[in-house]
């Protein structure tokens, strides 16, 4: 993916409304299908988030401080009534650097935003 579509897909980020979600949740949603970013928060810090992208996730949680990628069903499922928050994820057996590398280049591109810069120095401890 070259630095104009990852710049684009950053810049294509916008926070759902906080009054839809459980306190402690933030959601940004991307400007395609099946792109978004799901933060669980705890005093401000993230204990949980997880994106989304073209079929591929990328997982970290607080407790054990590992990173985890994965394979969505949402570019295969072919039921019209699918519903996205729905999806099931299927982990790797081990985590794609490559997915891992591009995450961080799409939340780089986002500096304004103070979790985006929390999760990119997660995910650099995590490595």
């Amino acid at each position: 993916m070259d630095h104009e579509e990852i710049y684009k897909l950053g810049a294509s980020l916008r926070p759902i409304n906080t009054q839809m979600l459980k306190p402690g949740r933030v959601w940004f949603y991307g400007g395609e299908a099946y792109f978004d970013i799901f933060f669980e928060l705890s005093q401000n810090e993230i204990d949980w988030f997880q994106l989304t992208l073209r079929g591929r996730s990328l997982t970290w949680n607080a407790g054990d401080r590992t990173i985890q990628t994965g394979i969505t069903n949402e570019l295969v499922v072919p039921d019209v009534s699918y519903y996205s928050a729905s999806k099931t994820i299927d982990d790797d057996p081990a985590s794609d650097q490559d997915f891992i590398a591009l995450t961080k280049e799409i939340l780089k591109t986002r500096p304004d935003q103070p979790l985006f810069r929390q999760m990119l120095h997660l995910l650099d401890q995590s490595a």
